[in-house]
């Protein structure tokens, strides 16, 4: 969700040097970033961006969310590396990311999905974490596990993933969703990982588990 428009949400500030990075969707649209993550971007040979870096945070960074990264994925049974990977695509760890739709935060929450999720400030690091955390499990919870769907209703909405019955067919969609598995797991392909499911299991004392490990009778 985060292409040139986005840096303007960083507002004004001194200009410092970053790299700009081009892709060429093969349905003809082009996605700028500073951040690339996916290899098929290349380096455009010049440089924009704001006194922070365009949509990047100073090294080392990001750190600074590791522990609610870590509270939110445990909580939720979702694992840390596609926590921290949903961020990475979203708004490159930047927690005052604006996306041109108006999606806010670390997380890119949209206003409505905030209120619903009962998150006050989608600028608030932890409380965007937690409550996109929560949203992502839900979404996966709902589309029976797999996490390219999951991810596909995350990016483009629930509604838009029932009516295509699988991945939509929008280049922004289909292209967040590739880069997302990539750093998730290194894969390039969301068809190629559809098996990559979460199994939520309740024991007869009531505790909750996350695996990835299917429950017998499930394999």
């Amino acid at each position: 969700m985060f292409f040139l428009c986005a840096a303007a949400a960083l507002g004004a500030a001194a200009p410092a040097r970053a790299d700009v990075y081009r892709l060429a969707a093969p349905d003809g649209t082009i996605h700028f970033t500073n951040a690339p993550t996916d290899p098929r971007y290349q380096r455009m040979g010049f440089s924009s961006g704001t006194e922070a870096g365009w949509l990047r945070l100073p090294g080392g960074e990001t750190s600074r969310y590791a522990e609610a990264i870590r509270a939110s994925a445990g909580r939720y049974g979702v694992p840390e590396k596609l926590v921290s990977a949903v961020i990475r695509v979203e708004s490159a760890f930047n927690p005052r990311a604006v996306s041109r739709k108006g999606a806010q935060g670390l997380m890119q929450l949209m206003p409505a999905t905030a209120a619903q999720l009962g998150v006050r400030d989608s600028f608030d690091p932890r409380e965007n974490i937690d409550g996109g955390v929560r949203h992502l499990r839900g979404l996966i919870d709902r589309f029976s596990n797999s996490l390219p769907l999951a991810l596909a209703a995350y990016n483009a909405g629930e509604r838009a993933v029932t009516t295509y019955r699988g991945i939509p067919p929008y280049a922004e969609t289909r292209d967040y969703v590739t880069r997302v598995l990539y750093l998730y797991d290194g894969s390039r392909d969301g068809a190629a990982v559809a098996a990559t499911v979460i199994y939520r299991q309740v024991e007869d004392d009531g505790t909750i588990t996350y695996t990835n490990i299917p429950p017998r009778g499930r394999r």
